[in-house]
């Protein structure tokens, strides 16, 4: 079963968990952010990572070697079903988190992808996904974000 392919582009405000493939593929309710460690410790389906690649623009190869460290090929192997670890889910979690974020500075998914594809001044004329490896990497994004929404030039 191909779920993330199937997935359903969201109208309206974009959450983090339609940004995972929605109600459907991440069925814990999420209330709190002790239900998001617990979400991270379960582990989140290979169909939740597939679906967040195909919002950010880029290719499974790139995201998996880039800025999971794993080979594509490792995770190719997974059932759409199959759990990651804790770290990967975390990991995972914060960056839809943060594209989250982006959508409602940007709310236009085509503005989404071309900023976190595009060299940043902010960072170093860095792309915002080429730091989305490291937690600071995600928290200066996520900070760029908030400026933005602020008004102020980033």
């Amino acid at each position: 079963m191909r779920v993330a392919a199937e997935h359903v582009k969201p109208k309206g405000k974009v959450s983090f968990i339609s940004l995972l493939g929605g109600k459907n593929i991440v069925t814990k309710p999420i209330d709190s952010d002790f239900d998001i460690l617990s979400l991270s410790n379960e582990g989140i389906t290979k169909a939740s990572l597939d679906v967040l690649i195909s919002y950010l623009g880029i290719s499974k190869k790139a995201f998996s070697e880039n800025i999971l460290d794993a080979s594509v090929k490792t995770l190719e192997r997974k059932a759409d079903t199959d759990k990651l670890d804790k770290h990967t889910s975390s990991t995972v979690i914060e960056i839809a988190k943060v594209v989250e974020h982006a959508f409602a500075v940007f709310e236009d998914e085509e503005k989404v992808k071309k900023w976190l594809n595009w060299p940043n001044r902010a960072l170093n004329n860095m792309k915002p996904i080429d730091v989305f490896y490291l937690p600071t990497g995600l928290k200066m994004v996520n900070d760029i974000l908030g400026r933005i929404e602020e008004g102020v030039y980033s």
